[in-house]
């Protein structure tokens, strides 16, 4: 069994980062010197996957053609001679094969994953969310290929977060059976902090079997006729075909403004050229220094 095809969402609107993704979308927005969104299709080529589907809106072709050829750019930069940028803007159209399927409607993260199922078939697929950045020497999504390969079973990754944040996110509920690698026997959904099952928190990886179509096909659309992802987890959990991972690395948060902006000066300290003029810019910004 292998996994080639990557599916990542790119239709939503991204109004957490409002006003700024107004008429550009948040997956352009830049970490550094990359858009977001070639972070994560950077994450998905070193660990193996040749194919990219973006589900994508008719407003958001941009995403697209930043992986393709961009002729008047590369002739320019051929013409003055600016070889390092030329092979480096030429890389960004040759990493994957980029196919695109739209989403007419904005019904979910469930319903985005069903418009791709023509593409996958019946092949086990990662999912990836453009939201999420995670930065290790293995590659997240890679962590959790790894075991949904080994035990034919679809993955989740999960990362521990504080008791005041677990109702931002979905908490498991399950047993370690190896180091790292959860059972999951339930989700829950944004709970209270005394209702959480526990601190660990499903974010915007994983790796999931064909059998996820038939769930997410059954599932009773909810509020605003959304069908969310999670409940087609749930059925897997109650099958016993659900695993997590608990990802290694560095995780930030692209729609949320403190996560987005350390990932930038983060990006930027390991630049040698930047990091001592930066430090100093920062020191002189931090209120103890005035």
């Amino acid at each position: 069994m292998q996994i080639r095809k990557v599916v990542i969402p790119v239709a939503g609107w991204g109004t957490r980062s409002l006003p700024a993704t107004k008429n550009i979308p948040k997956e352009m927005l830049p970490v550094f010197k990359k858009p977001a969104v070639q972070h994560i299709v950077e994450e998905a080529m070193y660990s193996g996957l040749t194919d990219v589907v973006f589900v994508n809106n008719s407003n958001k072709k941009i995403i697209e053609d930043h992986f393709d050829y961009n002729w008047a750019l590369e002739d320019l930069l051929q013409r003055t001679g600016k070889t390092a940028l030329l092979e480096e803007v030429r890389a960004v159209a040759e990493m994957v094969n980029i196919i695109s399927v739209r989403q007419k409607k904005q019904l979910g993260l469930g319903h985005a994953v069903l418009c791709a199922k023509e593409v996958i078939k019946q092949e086990p697929f990662a999912l990836m969310l453009g939201d999420d950045l995670i930065f290790n020497m293995e590659p997240g999504i890679k962590q959790l290929m790894d075991v949904a390969l080994s035990e034919n079973m679809s993955v989740v990754g999960v990362i521990e977060v504080g008791a005041d944040k677990v109702s931002s996110y979905g908490i498991i509920h399950g047993e370690e059976f190896a180091p790292g690698v959860y059972r999951v026997r339930s989700m829950v959904e944004k709970p209270a902090p005394a209702q959480a099952p526990s601190r660990m928190a499903v974010v915007g990886r994983y790796v999931l079997m064909p059998e996820i179509f038939e769930h997410l096909e059954g599932a009773e659309p909810g509020h605003g006729g959304e069908i969310q992802i999670t409940d087609a987890l749930l059925k897997l959990a109650q099958k016993n075909r659900l695993l997590a991972v608990k990802m290694r690395g560095m995780r930030f948060d692209v729609g949320d403004w403190s996560d987005y902006l350390t990932a930038n000066i983060y990006f930027a300290l390991q630049d040698e050229t930047l990091r001592d003029e930066l430090v100093g810019k920062l020191k002189n910004l931090l209120p103890f220094n005035s």
